[in-house]
C-alpha cells in the first residue's frame, strides 16, 4: 500500500523474549523456503488461504494455520492490531543475507498494508525504504509503503525472525496509525505514547478476511487502480494517449458492469476489452516507468489485467482454466519449455544458451527451491521417498501454488517480468527428468526438450559431481552412508546403500533414462524435441536455430566462437575426461546395455520421422 511516508512506527510494544520462545518452539522443518526461492529467506505460514500453510495463493478465505493455533501470544499480537487479519507469516532472514530491492505491485498488496513485529533481530538489521533507512527493534511494530523500492539487509551471524501481516487494516488500526510516528521520531498525531500488550488474558477475537480477488472487478475499482497508476506514472509526452485509452476501457468496462455484474455470462465481453485496451496501452507506455521505477506496462497487469476478470477461477486447476475458457488455451503459461535429460548431460549450458532466444522467460537457474518449497513436492515432507512425480500430486491447489511461484520469478534474458500473459517459459532442473507426467498436467500446453549426451562421459561427470560435493541435494538422507546423497533422488535408492558410487549413478542415469522414456513416448509427438550435447557442441548456432524453429522461437543472436563454460562446470570440457573412471563405468556399461539399446530405438524413431519434427 502506498502511504504519506516510507515508515511509521505504532504506539505499541511487545514482549519479544516470550515470542521468541513461543516460535522456537515450533519444529525447525515446519519452516519453508521463501516462495521465490531467495537465498536465506524462509518462512512459517500463520493465515494461509483456508488455513493451509503449504498454500500460498492469494485468492479464498484467510483462516489460521495449525502453527497460529499453537501460539497464542501471536495470536494476541494480531488481535491488538485491531484490523482484519490477512496472509500472515513468520519471515527469517538468516545470517549475512538480504532482500532484494524490489517494490510489491501485485494485486494483494496493492490495497493492505505490511505489518512488522521483529521478535529475534539485532541492530545490524538494516531495512531500507526509498533510501530511508532504519532499524525495527525487537518488541516494536511498524508499517511500510510496500508500493515504494524496499531491501533488507542482515549482516550479522544471528538470523532476524519479524511477524509480517498483510492487512486492509480497520477502525481501530487506523486510529493506532494516526498516533503512531514516522521514521525521523516525528508524531503523526498530538503525542507519541507506546502501550505494552498484554499477552495473557482470555483468548482474543480474530477478523479474518474471506473476500480478496474479486470475480469480475467493479468499473469503480478499475477507475481508481488505472487513475492511481496514471497518477504514479513519471511525466511523459504518451500520458495523454494512455489517459484516452484508459478512459475508454472504464466506460466499455462499465457499460458491461450495468449488463451482466459477476455473471460468468458476460466474461468473454469482459475479456474482450481487456484484450483490445491492455495491449494497446501497453503499446503506448513502451518503458514508461512509474515512480517507483516498476514499469507502467507491468503494473497494469499484475494490478488490474491479471485479475479483473475471473481472478478467482485461478484456484482451478490449469487443465479445468483452460476447458473453462472453452478455447483449450493455459491464459497465463503458452507452450511453456522443459529441458529434461539426465544430471550432467549438459543441460545447464543449453538452458543458458536456449534463454537467449527473444520472448523467453526463465526464473534464471534451477527450480528446486521454486517446487520442492511446496510440501505436497518436496521428499522430505510428502512421504513419496523420491523426486519422482506424477499426475496425482497435480491437485488444484497444488497446480495454483506452483504456477504463481514460477510466476512471480520470471525474468526475460533483459532481466524483465513478464508485462502479460501468457509467455514463453523455459526450465531446466534435472530432476523433472522424474516429473514430466506432473509438469504435463500442471502446465498442459508443455514442450518437452529431451537431452541426450553419452553415456560414459554421463556417467564420469556425474562421479565427479558426488565426489565435489557441490550438488548435494539430501545432505541428511534418513539411512544413507557415505558421500552426502548427490543429485536426483531416484526411486529404489534405498538399495544403493554401500553400493561403489559408479553403481551408484549408474542407477540415478538408467532411472532417469527409462522414467523419461516412458513417459515421453506418451506424450503427443509434437509437444517432444530431441537434441543431442555433441550435435550441439559441434555446431551450436545451427542447432539452436533448428530447435528455435521446431519450437516456435526466433534465435536473432548469433553464436560465434567458443560457447562460455556453463556456471556448473568443474573443470574444462574434454571428451575423454570420463576415462579417469574408466573401469569403473566399463563395469557398469553391461547392466545399462537394455536402456541403452531402448534409447538408440527412440532416437532411431526421431530420426525417421517416428516423433513428427521432433528431430
Amino acid at each position: 500500500m502506498k502511504l504519506a511516508t516510507p515508515f511509521i512506527e505504532l504506539p505499541l510494544r511487545f514482549d519479544a523474549a516470550r515470542l521468541a520462545a513461543e516460535v522456537a518452539a515450533i519444529e525447525p522443518s515446519a519452516w519453508m523456503p521463501h516462495p521465490q526461492g531467495f537465498a536465506g529467506n524462509s518462512m512459517l505460514p500463520l493465515v494461509a488461504v483456508e488455513g493451509d500453510p503449504a498454500n500460498e495463493s492469494f485468492a479464498g478465505p484467510m483462516r489460521p494455520t495449525p502453527f497460529l493455533e499453537r501460539c497464542p501470544s501471536l495470536r494476541r499480537v494480531l488481535a491488538s492490531l485491531g484490523a482484519t487479519v490477512g496472509r500472515t507469516r513468520l519471515m527469517r532472514l538468516s545470517g549475512q543475507a538480504e532482500v532484494k530491492r524490489h517494490a510489491d505491485q501485485g494485486y494483494y498488496w496493492a490495497d493492505r498494508v505490511r505489518v512488522h513485529v521483529p521478535i529475534v533481530t539485532q541492530p545490524t538489521v538494516r531495512f531500507e525504504c526509498d533510501g530511508e533507512v532504519i532499524h525495527m527493534a525487537a518488541g516494536e511494530c511498524w508499517i511500510f509503503d510496500t508500493w515504494r523500492q524496499h531491501s533488507v539487509e542482515n549482516d550479522a551471524e544471528q538470523a532476524r525472525i519479524h511477524l509480517v501481516c498483510d492487512t486492509v487494516g480497520g477502525e481501530g488500526f487506523w486510529d493506532l496509525v494516526a498516533c503512531g510516528r514516522n521514521h525521523r521520531g516525528q508524531a503523526l498525531g498530538p503525542e507519541w505514547r507506546p502501550r505494552s500488550v498484554d499477552l495473557d488474558g482470555p483468548e482474543p477475537e480474530l477478523r479474518f478476511e474471506r473476500v480478496n480477488v474479486p470475480a469480475v472487478m467493479s468499473p469503480w475499482e478499475m477507475t481508481r487502480k488505472i487513475g492511481f497508476l496514471l497518477g504514479e506514472a513519471q511525466s511523459s509526452p504518451v500520458l495523454p494517449r494512455l489517459q484516452d485509452l484508459a478512459a475508454r476501457l472504464c466506460r466499455r468496462w462499465t457499460e458491461l458492469w450495468a449488463a451482466f455484474g459477476e455473471d460468468p455470462e458476460g466474461w468473454p465481453a469482459y475479456r474482450e476489452a481487456l484484450d483490445r485496451y491492455v495491449p494497446a496501452m501497453q503499446q503506448a507506455a513502451g518503458a514508461l516507468p512509474l515512480r517507483n521505477q516498476i514499469p507502467f506496462s507491468s503494473a497494469l497487469f499484475t494490478l488490474i489485467a491479471k485479475v479483473a476478470v475471473g481472478g478467482l477461477a485461478e484456484r482451478a486447476s490449469a487443465r479445468s482454466l483452460t476447458a473453462a475458457a472453452g478455447q483449450g488455451r493455459d491464459p497465463q503459461f503458452r507452450r511453456p519449455i522443459f529441458l529434461v535429460s539426465s544430471p550432467r548431460s549438459g543441460s545447464t549450458l543449453v538452458f543458458e544458451t536456449l534463454a537467449r532466444a527473444p520472448g523467453l522467460f526463465t526464473i534464471g537457474g534451477e527450480s528446486h527451491e521454486v517446487i520442492e518449497g511446496v510440501p505436497e513436492l518436496s521428499p522430505v515432507h510428502n512421504g513419496l521417498g523420491s523426486n519422482r512425480l506424477t499426475g496425482q500430486q497435480a491437485t488444484a491447489k497444488v497446480a495454483e501454488v506452483l504456477r504463481e511461484r514460477f510466476w512471480r520469478a520470471l525474468k526475460d534474458r533483459d532481466g524483465r517480468a513478464p508485462a502479460t500473459a501468457p509467455v514463453r517459459m523455459l526450465e531446466k532442473t534435472p530432476k523433472n527428468a522424474l516429473r514430466v507426467p506432473f509438469l504435463d498436467n500442471v502446465f498442459p500446453e508443455a514442450e518437452f526438450v529431451f537431452l541426450h549426451r553419452d553415456v560414459r562421459q554421463t556417467l564420469g561427470s556425474m562421479i565427479d559431481a558426488w565426489n565435489s560435493q557441490r550438488f548435494c541435494t539430501y545432505p541428511s538422507l534418513p539411512g544413507w552412508t557415505g558421500l552426502r546423497w548427490s543429485l536426483l533422488l531416484v526411486p529404489g535408492w534405498q538399495q544403493l546403500v554401500g553400493r561403489p558410487l559408479a553403481e551408484v549413478v549408474a542407477r540415478q542415469w538408467q532411472t532417469a533414462m527409462e522414467t523419461l522414456l516412458d513417459d515421453l513416448t506418451r506424450l503427443p509427438p509434437q509437444r517432444v524435441h530431441v537434441l543431442s550435447y555433441d550435435a550441439f557442441l559441434a555446431d551450436p548456432d545451427a542447432e539452436m536455430r533448428r530447435l528455435c524453429s521446431a519450437l516456435g522461437l526466433e534465435w536473432d543472436r548469433p553464436i560465434e566462437g567458443a560457447l562460455p563454460l556453463s556456471r556448473f562446470t568443474l573443470s574444462p570440457p574434454d571428451p575423454d575426461k570420463w576415462r579417469r573412471h574408466e573401469a569403473a563405468i566399463e563395469a557398469q556399461l553391461p547392466s545399462l546395455a537394455a536402456t541403452l539399446a531402448r534409447l538408440e530405438r527412440f532416437l532411431a524413431g526421431v530420426r525417421d520421422g517416428g516423433l513428427g519434427d521432433n528431430g
